[in-house]
């Protein structure tokens, strides 16, 4: 019960913090520098997304008779996927961004984000176990 309510009270607060948020200020957005190749490579090492994926995939689909040959098909699979994937997220961020660029979009935006997050607490709240 006690993990429940400060979940829920963290992303309510969250939420808060999401739906007042300001445009980053141009001297934000100037200091902002992405991450190079090298940097976000190894950033990888210690996401945990990224293992959880990896550890899951070679969990279901390495079969233990062939685990290297299952391994480069998993990871073969894994790298044709990921490009296009990847690429099209960076794309529609950059659309995105653009879209965002005005003030009252960015407001509605935040708001709509905000709401969408509460609305997901429902079944957290409401939960009859």
């Amino acid at each position: 019960l006690a993990l429940k309510i400060g979940s829920v009270a963290y992303l309510v607060y969250l939420a808060w913090h999401i739906a007042t948020a300001n445009a980053p200020g141009a001297d934000h957005v100037a200091s902002a520098k992405p991450m190079t190749f090298i940097q976000a490579s190894l950033f990888q090492w210690v996401n945990p997304k990224a293992w959880t994926m990896a550890l899951g995939a070679v969990s279901v689909y390495v079969p233990a008779t062939n685990p290297i040959m299952g391994l480069f098909l998993v990871a073969g699979v894994f790298g044709l996927i990921n490009l296009p994937v990847v690429s099209g997220w960076a794309a529609m961020g950059v659309q995105l961004r653009r879209f965002l660029q005005d003030p009252m979009r960015l407001r509605i935006f935040n708001v709509t984000a905000a709401v969408l997050l509460l609305a997901s607490l429902y079944p957290v709240i409401f939960d009859r176990h």
